[in-house]
């Protein structure tokens, strides 16, 4: 009962504005009340938990991800993908998908992807006959595969608050992640066929030199992907080391390659990266203290016992989970999700038989959805500012994506494990 109210005072105070970092404080204090904990002697329990290296790697992504978007990486991504997959109608919807997929490998942000593809993308489309709504709808959608390729903010703050691998948890959302991509591409190329207009199709030549030309300018930006994820299952870093080379790397590849970037952006990357993650390590004590507290009153256990009880079947409550991560999602944003919800409902999955990385790429498929789903729907909102257009607008477009790709693709990864643990299992995880 004690969890159940301090999770409803979460969203209300969410929901009527307050921030996300006070709010989390006052789920924590009605915890201490409801269970007569003392909250001073759990702080330190606080403080310990986010005391970890692996955390080090949260500020070191966020940071790699402005500097991509200031220094110019981006741009050249953008640029190569379109040579690759075409600059006609059907093609230009599918570089838009498939550059955030390559974004994401890089940067583990979406709200990164946003500004960046959608800056660079949106107009060029709609001078190609998207109309903006659309745009901004497919925009929000794929920016999210920064959440699934990784390296992923979301899947290092799952690692962490659930005690598992990061590197393990970082291979069981590539799956459901390249099968987002191609979803998307699919329906995008369903919707746009017939509609080409007419125009002189460039040669093989042409387009070839057109992918060489755009290649050779990317190879700077393509690199820093195969650095990070090469290295952490090369086994040459790990994972906060890989986040520290790929900061190292992009900001004089930003400076004096793209030149894009300067010493006033430089500076603003930092505060920006300093702002975020301090946001994010604040929430993250709270989120361990009310963990501590849970375990401490075993609701974990409860909860359990209760879904057990009402459904016999597993597969019926990986339905319920799945429906209740996407109802959390669609009123915070995916960080709280993460925090609050994982080390719940964790126990509630291993007791049905779920492996905890499989869990990992359920949750991560969920926030998906939840990140674009009203009232909230953050990533959403974000990208009606981007493409100008509002949000009545969007919402249509929007929840077709849901229903014909991210809901598929999370039910999908919920019911056939080998999608999320192939990868995992492989690497020896």
């Amino acid at each position: 009962m004690g969890a159940l109210l301090a999770i409803a005072a979460v969203i209300v105070l969410m929901a009527i504005g307050v921030p996300v970092v006070f709010s989390f404080a006052a789920m924590t204090y009605i915890l201490s009340i409801f269970y007569d904990v003392d909250i001073s002697s759990l702080m330190t329990t606080g403080f310990w938990s986010v005391n970890s290296i692996i955390l080090i790697a949260l500020p070191l992504f966020i940071m790699t991800g402005y500097l991509m978007q200031a220094g110019g990486m981006a741009a050249k991504l953008v640029q190569f993908v379109e040579a690759i997959v075409g600059r006609s109608k059907t093609g230009m919807g599918s570089s838009m998908v498939v550059a955030c997929g390559v974004f994401g490998a890089i940067s583990g942000t979406a709200s990164a992807a946003v500004a960046s593809i959608g800056t660079i993308m949106i107009g060029p489309m709609e001078r190609h006959g998207y109309d903006r709504s659309y745009t901004s709808a497919l925009l929000g959608i794929s920016s999210l595969l920064g959440l699934l390729i990784p390296p992923s903010i979301t899947m290092i703050l799952f690692a962490v608050v659930t005690r598992q691998s990061v590197a393990a948890c970082f291979l069981a959302t590539i799956g459901p992640g390249i099968l987002l991509i191609i979803t998307l591409c699919m329906i995008n190329w369903l919707k746009m066929r017939g509609t080409e207009p007419e125009r002189d199709m460039p040669t093989v030549s042409e387009r070839l030199h057109d992918v060489a030309q755009t290649g050779w300018k990317a190879i700077p930006a393509l690199v820093l992907p195969v650095i990070i994820l090469g290295g952490i299952y090369g086994g040459v870093f790990t994972p906060t080391e890989a986040a520290a080379i790929a900061v190292i790397y992009s900001i004089p590849v930003g400076l004096f390659i793209y030149k894009g970037l300067d010493f006033k952006k430089l500076v603003k990357c930092f505060i920006d990266a300093a702002t975020t993650t301090g946001v994010i390590m604040v929430i993250l004590v709270f989120s361990f203290v009310s963990s501590r507290i849970f375990t401490l009153e075993r609701v974990p256990q409860e909860l359990t016992e209760v879904l057990l009880d009402v459904f016999h079947d597993p597969l019926l409550i990986l339905l319920v989970v799945n429906a209740f991560l996407i109802l959390l999602g669609m009123i915070m944003d995916d960080i709280s999700v993460v925090a609050i919800v994982s080390p719940l409902l964790l126990p509630v999955m291993q007791n049905i038989g779920v492996d905890p990385i499989q869990f990992a790429a359920i949750v991560g498929t969920s926030v998906v959805i939840g990140c674009n789903s009203p009232p909230m729907a953050p990533i959403l909102f974000m990208t009606c500012r981007i493409g100008n257009v509002g949000m009545s607008q969007v919402i249509r477009p929007a929840l077709g994506f849901m229903f014909m790709a991210a809901i598929p693709v999370m039910l999908v990864t919920t019911y056939w494990p080998p999608l999320s643990l192939f990868l995992p299992q492989y690497f020896g995880y």
